[in-house]
Formats: structure tokens, sequence, C-alpha cells
């Protein structure tokens, strides 16, 4: 009986966090049908409660969702058209690379994001007092802690000098200022550096849908390759290359299904069959888009015999109309086979490929990229092939694997400073678009996010 009270007692609060405005949630007495947050951290069965809506949290409204940043940093560069024309949620006019910093899209990001990063604060500072076991212990700190990192650094990139956030103290982080960009680099390289030391490389799900020391080791490679430090990320990278989690998926038509062993992360539907997110938003089929379809300088970027053409790529055609959609994720209802891929290998074996080329270990670099190129169908690049063009096909290979995907084409393009190429390709395109504004609401409450980003 206790197990359960305990159980209904952490859904009540976790039930009344999500409905409650995120910077009071905790700061409320508690009620009396609801137990304290330190017995939920004392209980493991209410802790991995916590956690649970924690993921879930991620899955449903963060800029890791899959109709987040994906579809938003799509339309942003040049790999999603956007039909969306009366859309009042703002998404048009990203499309249109016409921000502003009342943009209802950024805002639900920002917002969004930053209630994901409050409750891993609150689970942080729950678990601090626990008296679970040890081993669990470190888990929950270590996962809950993992996730905040990711979801900070990909609001890094987005916004630039962001507030870094780690604690759920109210009137502090009500004027909390931003941090700078090297700073929030510098806290997550120390947060990972943690994560390592809690977290187990064995998953504690089979279906890899929690986060594991290899994902820290992901974004901690990530970190390294933002501040250039390419020795780093090599060593770091062929840790996880290196080990027998992983294993490169050869079959085309098996890379987005969820028992893969070449899956680091991904997101579990809301509901038994529900289809993910990516195979509901982008599908239309006898009819002319009314929201996404992809870009003709996508599609064309990709040679006739790539099988990621023939297999994630389909055509609509209306009339004398050809529009085409991605088609990566197929299962569209009583989905059994497909999760939401947050990373795979092969993300992994592109960074490695991208940092040897830094470091002019260009051969070394070679079978890293010419495994996704083979399995595409397409030949090998070969021994001796110049810097100059294994980093452009590392970008183009980027683009081809990865389109729709958590916004890798913004981030890839962003972090080898081509985000001008946009230049040519988008009308609108500014050089101060590589940053999205802060939002308006937050700049009216707290003076100190000061001063807004440059161009907004």
């Amino acid at each position: 009986m206790k197990n359960i009270r305990n159980y209904i007692g952490a859904i009540l609060f976790l039930s009344i966090m999500s409905i409650t405005s995120c910077e009071k949630m905790l700061d409320v007495d508690v009620p009396q049908n609801q137990i304290d947050r330190n017995l939920i951290f004392n209980d493991i069965q209410t802790a991995n409660a916590a956690l649970a809506a924690l993921y879930s949290g991620i899955r449903d409204n963060s800029l890791l969702a899959g109709d987040e940043i994906g579809v938003f940093m799509s339309i942003y560069t040049d790999d999603v058209d956007c039909y969306a024309t009366t859309a009042t949620n703002g998404v048009y006019e990203l499309y249109k690379n016409q921000l502003i910093s009342s943009n209802p899209s950024i805002y639900t990001v920002w917002a969004n994001t930053y209630q994901q990063i409050y409750l891993a604060n609150s689970i942080l500072e729950g678990i601090q007092t626990s008296s679970l076991a040890v081993a669990d212990k470190n888990r929950v700190t270590g996962e809950a802690l993992l996730v905040r990192s990711i979801l900070h650094f990909y609001l890094q990139q987005t916004f630039g000098d962001i507030p870094y956030v780690n604690s759920t103290d109210y009137q502090s982080n009500s004027i909390l200022g931003k941090t700078p960009s090297s700073d929030v680099l510098a806290n997550l390289e120390s947060d990972l550096g943690t994560c390592f030391t809690l977290l187990n490389d064995d998953y504690t799900n089979a279906e890899r849908i929690f986060v594991n020391r290899k994902v820290a080791e992901l974004m901690l490679a990530k970190v390294y390759m933002a501040e250039l430090r390419y020795g780093d990320a090599e060593t770091t990278l062929k840790s996880i290359v290196q080990s027998p989690l992983y294993t490169f998926e050869n079959d085309i038509t098996k890379v987005f299904q969820k028992s893969g062993k070449h899956i680091l992360w991904q997101l579990k539907p809301k509901n038994s069959g529900d289809a993910t997110k990516e195979a509901s938003i982008y599908y239309f089929t006898n009819v002319a888009p009314s929201s996404y379809a992809l870009t003709t300088d996508l599609v064309n970027s990709f040679s006739a015999s790539d099988l990621r053409k023939q297999n994630w790529i389909a055509s609509v055609t209306v009339g004398s109309n050809i529009w085409y959609r991605t088609d990566k994720y197929k299962s569209r209802s009583n989905n059994t086979t497909e999760y939401s891929i947050i990373f795979r290998l092969e993300e992994v074996y592109l960074l490695l490929a991208e940092t040897l080329t830094k470091q002019d270990k260009l051969d070394q670099a070679l079978p890293y990229i010419n495994s996704t190129r083979q399995r595409a169908g397409l030949s090998a690049l070969p021994l001796g092939t110049s810097k100059a063009v294994l980093v452009s096909e590392i970008s183009n290979e980027n683009r081809r694997e990865f389109f729709t995907e958590m916004g890798h084409r913004f981030f890839d393009l962003k972090r080898n400073g081509n985000l001008s190429s946009l230049i040519s390709i988008k009308s609108n395109w500014q050089s101060f678009h590589q940053l999205w504004p802060i939002p308006q609401k937050d700049l009216q409450l707290n003076n100190n996010l000061n001063p807004q980003n440059t161009g907004y």
C-alpha cells in the first residue's frame, strides 16, 4: 500500500507541475492529497515516475520534440518548404526568415524547453537528500543532468548567450541574466563529465528510450566541436564507435525501425500504436501540400541512384505538379515498429569524419563518410581525396542523411561557418539569422536578459 500511495502521490504532484507556472511549481505548500517532494525521491518507483514525466515532457513539449526543432530548422534553412501561409503560430514567418521577438513558435521553443530544464532541476534537487540505493540515486541524477545538458546545448546553439539555469529558486531565476556562450559550453563540459561518473554504458531499457553514458559522450563531443577542440572530439566519438553496444545498420530500409542497434536514444510515442510525430506532420498524399514539402533544392541534391531518395522520399503528383515529402517514418497507424530517433550512430560517424578532416587526417576520415555513402548505393570516396572535396562531401552527406531530423541542416551549417550559403537560396536570409531573438515576453519580465540579440 505504501508504494501505491507514493506512486499516486507522485502522479498528482507531476500533474500539478504540468499545469502550474514552472517557476512556482515547487514553492507552494504541499496539498493534503499530495506527497512531499522528498518522499517522492525516497522511493524508486516514484523517482522513476518523476523521471518518466521528464522524458514525456521532452517528447511532447520541448525543442527536441518531433514537431518543433526538426520542423522549424528545416523550414528556416533550405530543406523544407512551408505552405501554411495562414498559420498564426509564427511558423510561416520562420520559413520566410522574417523573425521578430514576438514570434509564437520561437517563444514555444524557449518556454517549453526551459520548463523541461526546470523539471530536470526539480529532480536533481529532490534526489540530493534521497535515501535511495546509491546505484539508483546515481542513475536518476545522471539521466536528469544529461537531459538538462542536452536541452541547454540546443538552446545555446539556437539563441547564443542564454540563462544557464541549475536551480528551481524562483526569485533567483526570475532575474537571471544571460550566460555567455563560452561559459555555457564550459558548464556543460563539467556537467557531462559528472554524467560519466554517474551513468553506465548499458541501457536501463532495451528499447533505448532512456539516455546512457554513450549519449553523454556524444553530447560532450558536440561541445568539443563547438569549442573547436577536434582532438578531444575525436577521442570521445571513437569511444562510441568502438562500443559493442552499437552496430552500423547496413539495410537502408531498417534505419528508422526502433529495434536498430545503431540507435543511441529514441523517444517512445505517447500511446501504444501511435505514429511518431515525424510520420504524421510531413504526410500528405493525392493533394497539394497544405503544411510542408521537401524543397526542390534538397531533392536535387540526391543522385537518382541514391537509395535514400528511393526509400526516404515519396513523390506526390497532382495534375501537372509534383511535390515531395519525407518518408523516413512509414508507420502511420497501429505503429509497432517506429520510435522518434534523437541520436543514431550515423551522426557519430559523420562527426568523426568531420573532426578527422579538420585535423588533416583525411584518409582516416574516409571510412566514416563512406559507410553512409555505400549503404545508400553511392561509390566510396577514394584514398587521396582532397581536403576541400572531403569537407564539401561531408556537408552534402549530412544533408542527405539527416534531412528533417533534429534541425541537422541548421546546426551542421552553423558548426562549419556555412550558414551564409543560405543567402543565395533564401531571399530574406541575413547574417544575424544564425541566432534567434530572445522572446519579447521574457525580455519584458526580466530586464537582465538584455541586450536583445543583434538584428532584432
